[in-house]
């Protein structure tokens, strides 16, 4: 777990953008607010997923806040892909795949990335900075 103002630093200039859930007011009910943080609780002590598996063993940021929405909420934020729908040609990708999967790239495996998150229709933006 990482602290918010530790995660900012990681980034650009201190930018960060935060979103939330349309809505939410309605949706988000106390119930349904429980249910996602039992979720939550069930990922909480997993290791980081270095190699993308959409398994429960290991867990990877937007794979968690696709599955704390999905199995708590019942919603899906973002379109989930596989991995063969990203652009994976540039030299420095491909000796990354073949130091983490050797020559067994599984292309179809399910993926949710963090930009189909943030790109979601489904959350809208409450502060920029």
């Amino acid at each position: 777990m990482t602290k918010l103002n530790e995660w900012i630093k990681r980034g650009e200039n201190g930018h960060y953008v935060i979103k939330r859930l349309k809505d939410s007011d309605k949706i988000l009910t106390k119930t349904t607010l429980t249910k996602m943080q039992l979720v939550g609780e069930k990922y909480k002590d997993k290791n980081y997923d270095l190699y993308f598996k959409w398994s429960d063993d290991k867990i990877y940021c937007s794979e968690l806040v696709w599955k704390i929405y999905n199995e708590g909420a019942g919603i899906e934020i973002g379109e989930l892909e596989q991995l063969s729908d990203f652009n994976l040609k540039s030299e420095v990708v491909q000796q990354k795949m073949k130091e983490r999967y050797g020559d067994n790239i599984p292309m179809d495996e399910k993926v949710i990335s963090p930009s189909k998150i943030f790109n979601s229709e489904k959350l809208k933006i409450v502060l920029k900075n």
